[in-house]
């Protein structure tokens, strides 16, 4: 089982920044890659970014590329997602989850490939 926290999230102007936090406890090394999820209100959940544990490779979509930047301190356990350049069209809930399945990067895209999943964190871009 892995838990995971997140924090960071806000009410900020556009184009201003944000730092979101996923904290994993449990049974962290059987993740292999970690990613951010987003959902409005109204809205299917969309994939926003992910990273690998192990090697960090990342992946974006092109709404996000450029602005945000997805790391991760693994002494910590820590996963973070840096958003600048924050647009309205941004507001939504926020939500980190856990991989445990290796996959190639463009898979990592889907929801269905992952097991865990935080309680989301709500960021709210003021335009």
């Amino acid at each position: 089982q892995v838990h995971l926290v997140e924090s960071g999230g806000g009410l900020v102007q556009a184009g201003g920044s944000l730092r979101l936090s996923c904290a994993a406890s449990g049974r962290t090394f059987s993740s292999y890659a970690m990613g951010w999820f987003r959902q409005a209100p109204g809205k299917e959940r969309e994939f926003v970014a992910v990273i690998t544990w192990s090697s960090g490779i990342t992946a974006y979509p092109d709404s996000v590329k450029g602005r945000f930047t997805i790391s991760r301190d693994n002494a910590k356990n820590v996963v973070y997602l840096q958003m600048n350049s924050l647009k309205p069209e941004d507001t939504a809930v926020y939500y980190c989850a856990a991989s445990s399945t290796f996959a190639i990067i463009g898979q990592l895209s889907r929801m269905a490939q992952y097991d865990y999943w935080g309680q989301g964190t709500q960021v709210t871009v003021s335009s």
